[in-house]
């Protein structure tokens, strides 16, 4: 079973963060050039938040705020769900469903060291049983 350390070995651990004190238009800059849907919020060495398309959407775009004048920290999701780089790809599949997230932090003794997507996760899901599928074929066969 894949780790999420697996994952990022596979698709790098880049850690594209933002300070809290930064302006959403600066995120969702970010975000496109860096083709993600969401950062991690970051002051210091310590995650704060998550800052995501979905929080632009519903706390900016739909209550008519201005993304120059708006600080990341006044949309943000405080509070992140996090994994372990040793957590199953399993247990993160879990977490994203029961608590409704596309994006898991990974920290590793308190540090931001990655970030899985739901999509990550499908995809190594769809892989692994691809493998087993493969294996099961090749023992029926022969």
């Amino acid at each position: 079973m894949q780790q999420v350390k697996h994952l990022l070995a596979a698709k790098g651990n880049a850690v594209y963060a933002v300070a809290p004190d930064a302006a959403v238009y600066d995120a969702l800059q970010q975000m496109a050039d860096k083709n993600v849907g969401a950062l991690a919020v970051i002051r210091g060495d310590e995650l704060v938040g998550i800052i995501s398309e979905r929080d632009y959407a519903r706390k900016v775009v739909l209550k008519d705020r201005s993304s120059r004048e708006t600080p990341v920290s006044e949309i943000m999701t405080p509070g992140v769900v996090t994994i372990g780089p040793d957590a199953s790809v399993d247990d993160c599949m879990r977490l994203c469903t029961d608590n409704r997230l596309r994006h898991l932090p990974v920290l590793d003794g308190g540090r931001v060291v990655g970030m899985v997507s739901i999509g990550d996760l499908v995809k190594a899901t769809i892989s692994e049983q691809r493998e087993t599928i493969n294996q099961l074929e090749s023992y029926i066969v022969g």
